[in-house]
């Protein structure tokens, strides 16, 4: 039974720190590292980030792969991807340095601090009115593991939370909207809203003048999902218009986001290197093992991505 390890290392810790991180926790699973694939027979599972499946080679007993990317959109449907369950390396409660990144933006927008920091800068000694976390709107774009976390922290801060989803969640712990119907009833009571959906081709270009016209004025968005959720030209003129006050952008489109961007010097806008959140070594470890000691056990992948849907 072996693990082959493709490009993670790369990006994430280093050859040594993997070997060592499973040496620790599953010591009976032989880690191999791309390109030293050795027989592919004796690859079993498949870990990557970045893959390129034109280059590597068929893996006949292959029984299940995990991926490190956010999205799947960029290989889900490559013609060589290899017939075999696909998983999330995400942990089941999320992820708190997404948590805390999304209350952190949330909370900036709620109390208008990118004002204050311009008042500042001007040396304006200036009190703004104080909105109420009760009468604050905060409606997020997919209700998955990375948004039900930093949801249910602002709940509790009194903040009336509700959710947009592709098909209905039951007993959801917030008010649910769902499906393409109920995307603009959504919008219209939502302040500050806050994309966390998969990339997929419904979802391209979501927020675009047609969904910020639904908006209410002077609303906000922060977009920790994919950068083609948004369309750039369509954003900045929301902004200037007044229809939107702020955005914070984690995810763009192209990244890096090339230097002529008017993106970089906009005043209204955030933009972040999309560093909203980095797991551990350690961390993918224990979900790479939990995951394949489930598989042994005859369970199911902790996080299956469902192909067809695309995420």
């Amino acid at each position: 039974m072996a693990l082959l390890i493709v490009n993670l290392d790369k990006f994430i810790g280093t050859a040594g720190a993997w070997r060592e991180a499973f040496a620790e926790q599953f010591p009976n699973l032989e880690i191999r590292l791309w390109p030293a694939v050795g027989e592919p027979a004796d690859i079993e599972y498949l870990a990557f980030v970045h893959p390129d499946f034109d280059v590597l080679p068929a893996f006949p007993n292959l029984k299940a792969m995990f991926t490190r990317s956010a999205g799947v959109n960029d290989f889900v449907n490559h013609p060589k991807l290899p017939h075999a369950p696909l998983g999330k390396l995400e942990p089941s409660g999320g992820d708190p340095m997404m948590t805390e990144y999304v209350v952190m933006h949330v909370l900036r927008f709620h109390r208008d601090m990118p004002a204050y920091q311009a008042r500042q800068a001007r040396r304006e000694w200036h009190r703004g009115p104080i909105t109420r976390p009760e009468d604050r709107r905060i409606g997020f774009l997919g209700y998955g593991m990375m948004a039900k976390a930093p949801a249910l922290v602002l709940k509790s801060l009194e903040f009336n939370v509700s959710a947009w989803v592709r098909t209905p969640k039951e007993d959801a712990e917030v008010p649910i909207f769902h499906g393409p119907g109920q995307l603009e009833p959504f919008l219209n009571q939502t302040d500050i809203a806050v994309c966390l959906l998969p990339l997929t081709g419904e979802t391209e270009g979501i927020f675009c003048a047609r969904t910020f016209a639904m908006m209410p004025k002077g609303a906000m968005l922060i977009n920790v999902g994919r950068g083609k959720h948004v369309v750039d030209g369509d954003l900045i003129k929301a902004l200037d218009s007044g229809q939107l006050s702020y955005a914070a952008l984690d995810a763009l489109w192209p990244e890096p986001l090339p230097p002529e961007s008017p993106l970089w010097l906009h005043p209204k806008v955030t933009v972040m290197p999309h560093v909203a959140r980095r797991p551990t070594v350690a961390r993918l470890v224990t979900e790479i093992a939990a995951n394949v000691r489930r598989l042994e056990a005859g369970e199911p992948l902790l996080q299956e991505i469902d192909i067809a849907a695309g995420y």
